[in-house]
């Protein structure tokens, strides 16, 4: 019998065998896939006609993915490198007639508008998306923050007016309850979140030697 004999190339057969697409993720992310999931208010066991919880989620994480934090402001009129104060400069004040608003600077911090009665997670609860089934090591979990544009006078001088604030993809790696306040990593130009020597980020970058 010839007919079920392997052939030589098979590995190249099996290559040539397109059976269309996957819905497998190849590209690489240093975020746990579960940090994706919006949370739902539906119960696991569903009612005839109601969709099913995953349907409703993925239905939901989609139209999440719509949304761009910059887009919507813009809608609205604001400018996001204006939320950040800088330093009152008195010799650079512009003249009133060329002003649309008022000449004085921003001065109330975006905390005092801060509300967290409404959202669906709270702080520990977000970070702890993090953290995958089987998994000791706690990945970053994906979020956008406004950042300065130049990390180096971004960290010396926040408040510069030289800096240009944008909304940029970043990291979540910790909160501090003191302050209310997350420390977050930019993601790099594949959309990862490395370190200087290239390794992901866990744990909230605590090493081994603290």
């Amino acid at each position: 019998v010839t007919q079920f004999r392997m052939p030589e190339d098979f590995k190249s057969v099996l290559d040539k065998q397109v059976v269309g697409p996957s819905t497998d993720t190849f590209t690489e992310s240093d975020f746990p896939v579960q940090s994706f999931k919006p949370k739902v208010q539906i119960p696991f066991k569903r009612l005839p006609g109601q969709s099913p919880r995953k349907v409703e989620e993925e239905r939901r994480r989609r139209l999440y993915l719509t949304f761009d934090i910059a887009e919507l402001l813009s809608s609205k009129g604001i400018d996001s490198n204006e939320l950040m104060p800088r330093h009152y400069d008195p010799d650079n004040i512009p003249p009133i007639e060329e002003t649309k608003d008022s000449v004085f600077p921003i001065y109330l911090p975006l905390k005092v508008f801060d509300n967290d009665e409404y959202d669906c997670r709270t702080p520990e609860e977000w970070i702890s998306l993090g953290l995958e089934p089987g998994s000791s090591d706690r990945k970053p979990v994906p979020g956008k923050a406004l950042l300065p544009t130049d990390d180096v006078l971004g960290h010396e001088d926040p408040k510069s007016q030289d800096l240009i604030y944008e909304w940029i993809n970043v990291g979540v790696l910790d909160y501090d309850k003191k302050t209310e306040l997350y420390l977050v990593h930019k993601t790099d130009k594949n959309g990862l979140v490395r370190d200087e020597e290239g390794r992901p980020i866990l744990n909230g970058g605590i090493t081994a030697e603290g």
